[in-house]
């Protein structure tokens, strides 16, 4: 039984020997461990902070696009309302141009219209006149073929004449 009851020679250098190896510890190791430690949750905790301000800014270029697509869509409608008012204003400006010279053609139609009437009044006028001394001339001649009624003819011209003036 010897090997499961130890000596009080071993347990002493045991004991000897764990207290030298507790001071080395805790005088090197323990400080050396610790500053690790606290290296580590230091980097943690930065690495957590850096993590929040990350999500921070994230969360703000959010914010930012959002409301800079807000402005973009208002700016497009903006855009769109004001090519729709510029589409009718361009539309009804053509329109009154349109108006405006179909007037001038109906109107210069008109004016040749009337011009061409008169003058195809004039040309029956002077067809009609023309016709009216030939007809007259022939009726004169027929009935001035006598010496009588040529007598009267003057004479009735120069009553006319007389009662005129």
């Amino acid at each position: 039984m010897e090997l499961f009851t130890p000596d009080f020679g071993l347990v002493f250098w045991m004991f000897v020997a764990f207290a030298i190896l507790f001071f080395v510890l805790a005088k090197w190791g323990w400080p050396a461990i610790m500053k690790m430690i606290e290296g580590r949750a230091d980097l943690i905790d930065k690495g957590v902070e850096y993590a929040q301000n990350a999500k921070e800014q994230l969360d703000h270029a959010r914010e930012e696009a959002n409301k800079y697509i807000e402005e973009a869509r208002k700016q497009q409608a903006e855009m769109l309302r004001d090519a729709d008012k510029m589409k009718t204003q361009i539309i009804e400006e053509a329109r009154v141009a349109a108006s405006k010279e179909a007037q001038k053609v109906m109107d210069a139609a008109k004016v040749s219209i009337e011009q061409e009437r008169k003058e195809a009044e004039l040309r029956f006028r002077d067809e009609v006149s023309s016709f009216a001394l030939d007809i007259a001339t022939k009726v004169v001649r027929n009935q001035m073929s006598d010496e009588k009624a040529q007598t009267k003819l003057v004479n009735s011209l120069l009553d006319e004449l007389e009662n005129k003036n």
